[in-house]
């Protein structure tokens, strides 16, 4: 076997440039398989994590009439504690399920704030600033300013919002609202915050507030509108929501309160699968294009070699070592493309993993219901490159075994 590796190792520099042309492309197919990968899997990760932390947590309960008219943020179906206990208490019970590592409440409602041309009409957040920072990545967008602290009237804004408005950091801001009476009230609160985000709801559509001064002002002391419950992983939601809806039956509360897993809620996040499940067919067809290549190098090398093969036959070399031997030389075309161009590919996915890759224009139309990041980070993972760069091998190998 030795003897086949040396022999076709020294073939492939019989035409230097063929062989040259063969690595390139299959390097190049490698290449785009791994950033490619690293583009879909990062953008996948990060749409469900954005969605986690700005809309469902890894399960999300609230009342059933809250969940059937969310887009229009009633605040009269809150998440206020069992029949007979308080919300703390209901939290606390619910922070002891096995595999809970935090409650984190949310109180949204309906706002307005006045420019000198419009009424401009967004969401505010009534948060737990602590919880908010712990859970979220919010504390990476904040480009000016620090958080909501809790009992003071203050806000954090996104860029786009503040610009709208004509406000800046340091200057007082009055919302208008409606309570939880339905009631038109109103408040002024200073600006502590400003938001910088790829996130367009996070940049222009809402706006954070402590909760315990959202809950003074809408009066609805002890209340939220919903409730994120976050587990040590995605991967564990399965395991800890059958526990979660036990708890509500054991309470006599499944009638009013659903939970629901972070998929259940997203309209995005099924699509995103099933664009890996056709990408990863779709790598397998970049690899084998570059295969044309190699093939169309391999049966120019037999036309040409048609004496040689003679001539190892004629010393007593079956056909099976000569086909061993083209397998041995697709082989080690495979091995070189496929470790530059994985080589390559991991760098260029590393970059722009740091950097990320902006597409602010192209989402532009999106509304702020649509919890999606417009720059996009990459995932550089090893196992995506290491994945490339076998696939690479196996397929160049095979094709060239089948001709």
């Amino acid at each position: 076997m030795l003897f086949f590796f040396r022999m076709a190792f020294r073939n492939l520099f019989r035409h230097r440039l063929r062989t040259i042309v063969s690595v390139v492309a299959v390097a190049f197919s490698v290449l785009l398989v791994v950033f490619a990968r690293g583009y879909v899997t990062g953008m996948a990760d990060a749409v469900s994590m954005d969605h986690i932390y700005y809309d469902s947590g890894h399960i999300k309960l609230m009342d059933r009439g809250y969940r059937e008219r969310e887009r229009l943020l009633p605040l009269t179906y809150p998440v206020d504690g069992w029949e007979d206990g308080t919300l703390s208490e209901m939290m606390a019970e619910l922070e002891e399920v096995e595999g809970m590592t935090m409650v984190v409440p949310r109180l949204k409602f309906g706002a307005m704030i006045s420019t000198d041309d419009e009424l401009v009409g967004i969401v505010g957040w009534g948060v737990d600033p602590d919880k908010e920072l712990t859970f979220t990545n919010v504390e990476d967008f904040i480009a000016e300013g620090r958080m909501v602290e809790s009992g003071k009237m203050e806000v954090v804004m996104g860029s786009e919002l503040l610009k709208k408005i004509d406000k800046r950091v340091g200057d007082k801001v009055t919302v208008v609202f409606s309570d939880s009476f339905n009631s038109l009230t109103g408040a002024t609160l200073e600006i502590v915050g400003r938001l910088q985000s790829g996130i367009k709801l996070l940049n222009e559509g809402m706006f954070y507030l402590p909760l315990d001064q959202a809950q003074r002002l809408l009066d609805m002391p002890e209340q939220t509108t919903e409730l994120l419950l976050v587990t040590s992983s995605r991967k564990a939601v399965a395991k800890v929501l059958p526990e979660v809806k036990n708890l509500l039956e054991r309470r006599g509360a499944q009638e009013r309160y659903v939970a629901l897993s972070y998929r259940e809620t997203s309209d995005l996040i099924p699509w995103m699968d099933l664009g890996e499940l056709i990408y990863n067919q779709i790598y397998v067809f970049l690899v084998a294009l570059a295969c044309v290549v190699v093939v169309n190098t391999m049966i120019m090398i037999v036309v040409e070699r048609t004496q040689e093969i003679g001539m190892m036959s004629a010393l007593g070399l079956e056909n099976k070592g000569i086909m061993q031997l083209f397998v041995i030389e697709g082989f080690l075309l495979g091995l070189a493309g496929s470790l530059f161009g994985a080589l390559l590919g991991f760098l260029l996915t590393s970059y722009f993993a740091r950097v990320g890759m902006d597409f602010t224009s192209a989402v532009s139309g999106f509304t702020t219901d649509v919890v999606f990041n417009a720059v996009v980070y990459p995932s550089a993972d090893m196992g995506n490159t290491i994945f490339a760069f076998v696939l690479g091998v196996v397929i160049v190998t095979v094709a060239r075994r089948v001709k």
